[in-house]
């Protein structure tokens, strides 16, 4: 879908971007994570032709960008940033129809779009079709850009920052919704981002940067496991274990089949139980909270199924040190 081959940008004596290869497909959600000024929103700058490479080639759809017109390159995919960039004096109806416009949309059509993506982002149309940027708040003008990029149903979105300025309560709440939005429309996604946990959280494959050179390309879980140098292990931070656990599910861990435990249908009731379908950060805090060392596992039933104790946890430790040392 998108491919960047030995990308360089260098402003004089600076070189921003040197020799980058990546290759996302179609329908990956990949993150560019590293620290400010690695490079990444350039990056996605030159995917999106705002400004061009110094050397390099980038394919979209199998076609090089740079014989392509840039104006309706950009119409074509769906461009989110941090400070949103409404338009103070229109509506957000209006906002989000933007590009239909430029493309010769029929009002009526317009306007039905615009409503379908302010209930697809969670926000009543009858509420804030004529509403100003100014009468919302960060995390609904952040929604509207959201729904603004995706209005001419684009195959790829670029997403810079886009939830930084929010607080952190907000923010999680954007993430979990635009992972269900993702879901349902099935976007090749390029996500900027310098925030570690948003990253493994969001990511399909994460591509960490620093000083304009990429130092890995592979999925969260490959990351945390198998850091390909001593930057990426430093940038993850000493408690990639615990990053790990967000990406486990009880299921993955849990020890055995109470159907092979004698006497374990008639648990007292006193045990705490928990979803196999929980993440496992989650099991670990329900466990502490409850000062137990050991959850019955149900499904969605609620069908006793297994149970996850403290040596579930040791074993993914225990197989994280195991990969260092390797």
């Amino acid at each position: 879908m998108i491919k960047l081959e030995n990308i360089t940008k260098s402003y004089g004596g600076i070189t921003a971007v040197k020799a980058l290869s990546v290759e996302v497909k179609e329908g990956e959600f990949v993150v560019l994570l590293g620290p400010s000024g690695c490079g990444k929103t350039t990056t996605l700058k030159m995917i999106n032709r705002l400004i061009a490479p110094t050397s390099g080639r980038i394919y979209v759809e199998e076609q090089d960008i740079s014989t392509v017109n840039p104006i309706e390159l950009r119409r074509q995919i769906g461009y989110v940033i941090q400070r949103i960039g409404l338009l103070p004096h229109m509506t957000i109806s209006d906002n989000i129809a933007l590009v239909p416009r430029l493309k010769g949309w029929s009002k009526d059509k317009r306007i039905k779009r615009a409503d379908e993506l302010l209930d697809m982002v969670g926000l009543d149309p009858e509420t804030y079709r004529d509403k100003y940027p100014h009468q919302l708040s960060g995390g609904e003008r952040q929604r509207i850009g959201v729904a603004r990029a995706l209005a001419v149903d684009p195959p790829i979105l670029l997403m810079d920052e886009p939830f930084g300025a929010l607080d952190p309560i907000t923010r999680v709440q954007l993430q979990d919704e635009f992972l269900k939005l993702e879901e349902q429309v099935k976007k090749t996604v390029i996500f900027v981002t310098h925030d570690m946990d948003e990253a493994v959280r969001l990511a399909d494959r994460i591509a960490i940067m620093d000083d304009g050179q990429l130092h890995q390309y592979a999925t969260p879980m490959e990351i945390l496991k198998h850091p390909a140098d001593d930057f990426v292990a430093q940038f993850m931070g000493g408690d990639r274990f615990f990053r790990q656990l967000k990406l486990l599910t009880v299921r993955d861990v849990m020890q055995v089949s109470l159907r092979d435990i004698p006497g374990a249908q008639e648990r007292p009731e006193a045990t705490p139980s928990i979803s196999s379908e929980c993440r496992l950060d989650i099991a670990l805090e329900k466990m502490l909270t409850a000062g137990k060392d050991q959850l019955s596992v149900e499904d969605e039933r609620g069908t006793p199924i297994g149970i996850l104790n403290t040596e579930c946890f040791h074993a993914v430790l225990s197989n994280s040190s195991q990969r260092e040392e390797e």
